[in-house]
């Protein structure tokens, strides 16, 4: 496999990695304008645009766009996070120069028509409905806001209805107009990929844009608090959040082998303990989320009314535990997991393109494998007792929790189980 790398005159950004036992390759163009990028007026914005790329350029119609990506047998598709947006094909060798035309044609040419926006804000008005009725989804939105009040990151991708109501031709232009700059840009690809040759058009289709200032984003600060939302549902779903750390934190390999170790599989203290042994849950599990500046540390299950109390004081317990007797077979297990998982997935030109594309945006280059698995590897039972006692230990904490709530707990209930 060979990692190449190339900057335009311009700051535009290119990365590949050829994968030489493959006939296909993912291409794709990541944006440094996500959720976070939105005032608070324009929230649902930048999702809102990520649909619209695809409703047609000055070059092609709606139809045409996902003809030319299905004629040869590949497929297209997008995704807005709160960080970045990006929008990516998978294809055969051949057709890569016709998948970054097409990516290249919808960053750069949308035309916005006015009856494409209604029927697209109508679209989107359905998703949002749908995350809505999908409890296990809209907690983890709740989650956020109440770890991050009144902040970009805090808010939801989708963004709120009225917003998506309000949003028409100059908004989405304006945001364009601010955030898709050539060095907010990268271009991303693995698999079958000529490097030269992706350079040379690159060259040709974003070699003449002019730089935009990158955005300075707010700062987050985690505060905490609850949510609780009572809804006549068959099962509680509980949400507990902890600040982590930041994605340049060298504490981050730490933070996701405790969460691997603490909730990320069968094997896992959660999972055995609450599921296995009490029967009080059918999924529980946690995670390891990072951001630019902040992270969340975060725990889910879904149980009945009258158990979400005792399963939630369980799992103080087990984080105190946690803190005083973490194995070091249970570390090794969860180091283990995490590299044969990220091995795995890039095995996958998919997941290699994505990885290249972030690691450039956090970094501004590509971390060796070997890198990254010297830095799990060099994660210690102490490390993980560390992290653990002092989640144990913090005051501030974010809850959601959804359906029936009567009997579920307060923070307060929570942060005395952690203390006592």
């Amino acid at each position: 496999m060979t990692l190449k790398t190339h900057t335009l005159s311009n700051g535009f950004r290119i990365v590949t990695e050829r994968m030489e036992e493959l006939r296909s390759a993912s291409i794709g163009i990541w944006i440094n304008a996500g959720g976070r990028h939105e005032r608070a007026e324009q929230n649902g914005i930048a999702h809102f645009l990520e649909h619209m790329a695809f409703k047609g350029t000055e070059q092609r119609t709606a139809l045409q766009i996902a003809e030319a990506i299905e004629d040869v047998g590949g497929y297209i598709n997008a995704y807005t996070s709160r960080e970045m947006t990006a929008y990516y094909a998978r294809v055969l060798e051949n057709d890569v120069p016709l998948a970054l035309d097409v990516i290249s044609d919808i960053v750069l040419n949308p035309v916005f028509d006015e009856r494409e926006i209604e029927v697209e804000r109508g679209v989107i008005l359905q998703e949002i409905g749908q995350t809505l009725d999908t409890p296990d989804d809209v907690v983890f939105d709740w989650l956020q806001e109440v770890a991050y009040p009144d902040q970009p990151i805090g808010r939801s991708i989708l963004g709120p209805s009225e917003r998506v109501n309000a949003f028409n031709k100059t908004d989405l232009s304006a945001f364009t107009a601010e955030h898709y700059g050539p060095g907010q840009m990268i271009l991303a690809a693995a698999g079958a990929v000529d490097h030269d040759a992706l350079v040379k058009a690159a060259e040709a289709l974003f070699g003449s844009l002019t730089p935009k200032p990158q955005t300075v984003l707010q700062k987050a600060t985690f505060q905490g608090g609850a949510r609780l939302e009572n809804k006549s549902l068959e099962q509680v779903h509980f949400t507990l959040g902890f600040e982590g750390p930041d994605y340049r934190d060298p504490l981050i390999y730490t933070s996701q082998i405790f969460s691997t170790a603490f909730g990320g599989g069968m094997s896992s203290r959660l999972f055995q303990e609450i599921r296995e042994k009490r029967g009080l849950c059918y999924t529980i599990f946690s995670q390891a989320g990072a951001y630019a500046d902040t992270g969340l540390t975060t725990f889910y299950a879904g149980t009945s009314a009258d158990q979400v109390s005792e399963l939630a004081m369980i799992t103080m317990d087990e984080l105190k535990r946690a803190a005083d007797d973490m194995s070091p077979a249970e570390v090794a297990r969860a180091r283990a997991q995490m590299k044969a998982g990220m091995l795995m997935g890039l095995e996958s030109p998919s997941n290699r393109a994505e990885r290249l594309a972030r690691m450039t945006a956090i970094w501004g280059r590509v971390p060796a494998l070997d890198e990254i698995i010297t830095s799990v590897d060099s994660v210690t039972t102490g490390d993980i007792r560390e992290f653990a006692a002092r989640m144990a230990e913090e005051k501030r904490m974010a809850m959601a929790v959804y359906g029936p709530t009567s009997n579920a707990p307060s923070l307060t209930d929570l942060q005395e189980r952690l203390a006592a």
